[in-house]
């Protein structure tokens, strides 16, 4: 996994994980997959999102480090 991501490219990846969205709501916009509901992060300008976050995002979705990198 990368040290950042762009936000599109995060969002562009759950796409492939059969999210969808992004939604609107509250402070920040999310993406859903049946019951289980995940926040995307506001963008980060042109530094990304770093891989920590991305890493408890993953970890909320059930999506495994390998299987992201795969994708």
């Amino acid at each position: 996994m990368p040290d950042n991501i762009s936000r599109r490219e995060l969002i562009r990846k759950f796409r492939t994980f059969g999210f969808e969205g992004p939604f609107s709501g509250g402070k920040h916009q999310f993406m859903v997959k049946g019951q289980r509901k995940i926040r995307i992060p506001n963008p980060h300008g042109n530094r990304g999102i770093h891989a920590s976050l991305v890493h408890e995002i993953l970890r909320q979705a059930g999506i495994s480090p390998q299987e992201w990198d795969q994708e």
